[in-house]
């Protein structure tokens, strides 16, 4: 054992000795703030990065390799622009594991880091220079010698780093980041605390954050272990103020094989929506273990409650337990609970399903679900509202889908029909859905006359993010007192706008065919484009508009366009064109021809204009009704009304106010030979007279105006004309006889 000593040992001390003495002589005496503009060339022939370094630069040579440099920064790829700086930065490496190829870093300490990454259109990232991401990945035939990490600690102080995305039009900071961490190796447990602010514009996000746990990973085995998680959140995020989030437990994780094993987890979430209101969510995983050889958890439930100062939702889920292998698990049973409260109305719905699934597919499905909804609204027509719906749903991680086949019996509805996700992100929303009647008019709300409730602004916000394809058909509806059969239409959404195209369907005896498109934006726009064939327009005009001043059958075409934040606004600001023509109708309301013989027979009594209300017991009848119209700001102006009866010859010039439901219209009204017995003696006398007849007021309640004297005028000209002949015969003869007593002759 001396021998040992004194041969070995000693000697080996002796030379730990001597190098440390040496390393110390080194690092006393040798200056690398000599070498900076060097250290500056090679960087940036390195690089073709310029690395500033304004601070001073110190070195250590044992028992660790480091330097600890003073402030410093490092610029964009080719650019003057900063990348990155420090104001102080310590790093250094333990000397003796170098000779065994292990890299065991004693510490890296960083004060005051100021990073800028960005991700260009192109996707790649301004560090991918430096990370080796932008070369090629090394061939098979390329061997590496494995290095072993291992940190000791590593220190952030007051970092602060941003992240702009340029495709995405996204930018995120992280600003007041503090670091600390234990030992960082693989396989070994080390301690981490983090704390950091998170800010964006777009999306709305300002969020103080901290972390502490034990972190355990094995890049070799890609296994990751958080043991104690505690993180915590407050402030501003995903539209919810005031946020309070916190998640704790245990999470035992290998991506790689899809194992899991989670304890005590459990995440809790306060805070106030940008509405108004409360939000409170609380997810609850005491135990789930999934594993290549065994899934199995306990009881996993999801309490959610939002209220706002309209009303309450809430929703819990519940899954009493799970079972089974990674190839195929189940879930006696799945029971989801929705209920919302808003202004006196309730609606509760129950889903229940037994629950099966695959973790090697990635496929979760609810082979048997059942759904029942009850919804008790006082101000509906029909209340309370039943439902039943019976179905399927599948779920498809792998190719990023789902789908939802159903079947239900509401009120005198059967409906059935499928929906479903062709991807998740963005999501893309598919639906075919099939009812055959419908009374849409049931479930809209009632209208008190007596009490004139503020409009409601229209709100298309939810169509920014909305992608959809889908039809609908529905055997025979009803809508705002509108009556159609064999109705078809085609959904179509993307980047803010609908398009409800083609739309066909068969009503009052003819058929519609057109489409329909909404664009969301500052100001929400409406489009509508429709032909109408054969349609019976009296009723049609009646259920629409209470309209109820013409009929007839034939064809009408509308193409406007308007918008607004309301409906009212909307029809005061359509602007396009319509064209209407009819035959075989009548304008009700008013007899012209009728009125035009009374006033005939009265003339001697009448003088000046005398305005009447409209009766539904009178009409003047027409063969043939043809007009076209030029609609701006709501107002739809006609010059070219053309209409023919065995009586009259109809013409007229006007507006029709759509956004008021006003009229304000002439209709010139000219008399023609009539048929015995059709027009009478009466308007035989006044063949060719015009009569003007004034149409005003609203929709519902017109009057009608008819220029009496002007009657009276034209029939004392026709008179006059009629006579004109005959005093012109009379005097000629008179003049005759006088030259002959004249000229005795």
């Amino acid at each position: 054992m001396n021998k040992i000593v004194k041969f070995v040992v000693l000697p080996l001390a002796a030379l730990i000795v001597v190098v440390v003495a040496i390393g110390a002589y080194v690092a006393a005496t040798f200056d690398p703030n000599e070498y900076k503009a060097q250290i500056v060339q090679a960087v940036k022939d390195k690089t073709k990065r310029t690395l500033r370094l304004d601070g001073d630069i110190k070195l250590s040579l044992f028992p660790s390799i480091g330097a600890r440099v003073g402030k410093a920064s490092l610029s964009e790829y080719g650019k003057d622009q900063e990348f990155a700086s420090v104001d102080e930065m310590r790093v250094s490496l333990k000397v003796m594991p170098l000779l065994s190829k292990e890299l065991i870093i004693d510490a890296i300490e960083i004060k005051n880091l100021r990073a800028n990454l960005v991700r260009g259109k192109d996707g790649k990232l301004n560090v991918d220079d430096l990370t080796g991401s932008d070369k090629p990945a090394p061939t098979a035939k390329t061997e590496t010698s494995p290095v072993k990490i291992d940190i000791d600690h590593v220190t952030l102080d007051n970092a602060t780093v941003s992240y702009v995305d340029q495709a995405a039009g996204t930018k995120y900071a992280l600003s007041k980041v503090n670091l600390k961490t234990g030992r960082i190796a693989n396989g070994v447990p080390g301690k981490i605390d983090l704390a950091f602010n998170a800010q964006s514009e777009k999306p709305k996000l300002n969020l103080d954050a901290a972390l502490k746990t034990s972190l355990m990973f094995n890049l070799d085995q890609q296994h990751y272990v958080l043991d104690g998680l505690d993180f915590n959140a407050n402030g501003t995020a995903a539209g919810i103020n005031n946020l309070a989030a916190t998640v704790k437990g245990d999470i035992d994780a290998k991506p790689a094989t899809k194992e899991l094993v989670v304890s005590k987890l459990a995440v809790a979430a306060t805070g106030k929506p940008a509405g108004g209101g409360d939000l409170n969510v609380k997810f609850d995983a005491p135990k789930l273990n999934v594993t290549k050889d065994k899934v199995n958890g306990e009881k996993i439930v999801l309490d959610a409650t939002m209220s706002d100062a309209k009303g309450k939702t809430l929703v819990k889920l519940e899954i009493p337990s799970l079972d089974g292998t990674a190839k195929a698990f189940t879930a006696a049973s799945m029971t989801l609970n929705i209920e919302t409260q808003s202004d006196g109305a309730t609606m509760k719905a129950k889903v229940t399903s037994p629950l099966t699934g695959s973790v090697d597919a990635e496929k979760i499905e609810l082979a048997k679900l059942t759904a029942t909804v009850n919804v008790n609204n006082p101000k509906l027509p029909k209340n309370p509202i039943d439902a039943t719906v019976t179905g399927s749903a599948a779920v498809d991680l792998v190719k990023q889908n789902a789908n939802f086949v159903f079947a239900t019996k509401f009120d005198d509805s059967n409906i059935n029909g499928k929906a479903g996700l062709t991807k998740f992100t963005p999501p893309f929303y598919t639906f075919d859905i099939n009812i055959d009647q419908l009374d849409a008019d049931r479930y809209l709300p009632k209208s008190d006359p007596k009490q004139k409730q503020p409009e409601q602004p229209i709100d298309l916000a939810s169509l920014k993010g909305l992608n959809a394809n889908g039809t609908i058909k529905i055997g025979t509806l009803k809508v705002a007192n509108v009556k159609a059969a064999n109705v078809r239409v085609e959904v179509k959404a993307a980047n803010g706008r609908v398009d409800v195209s083609p739309i066909a369907a068969n009503l009052y005896q003819g058929t519609l065919a057109g489409a329909l498109s909404v664009q969301s934006g500052a100001t929400p726009v409406i489009a509508v484009k429709q032909t109408l064939t054969g349609i019976n327009v009296g009723p049609m005009l009646k259920d629409a508009a209470n309209f109820d001043s013409l009929e007839g059958k034939g064809n009408l075409s509308l193409d406007v366009s308007g918008q607004g934040h309301t409906v009212s606004a909307i029809k005061k600001a359509l602007s396009g064109n319509a064209a209407i023509r009819l035959t075989d109708g009548a304008i009700k309301g008013i007899n012209i021809a009728g009125s035009i013989r009374d006033a005939k027979s009265k003339l001697g009594a009448l003088k000046g204009e005398k305005s009447q209300a409209a009766s539904q017991t009178e009409k003047t009848d027409f063969s043939e009704l043809t007009g076209t119209f030029n609609i701006k700001n709501g107002v739809a102006h006609n010059n070219d009304l053309a209409g023919k009866s065995p009586l009259l010859r109809l013409g007229g010039d006007g507006d029709i106010d759509l956004g008021n439901e006003n009229l304000n219209y002439l209709v010139k009204a000219t008399v023609v030979a009539t048929a015995a017995g059709q027009g009478g003696r009466e308007l035989a006398e006044l063949k060719g007279l015009t009569v003007p007849v004034k149409l005003t007021g609203p929709f519902s309640a017109p009057q009608y105006q008819i220029d009496f004297s002007g009657i009276a005028a034209s029939a004392a000209q026709a008179v006059v004309e009629s006579k004109k002949e005959e005093i012109k015969a009379k005097v000629q003869d008179q003049l005759q006889d006088k030259l002959k007593g004249l000229f005795g002759r």
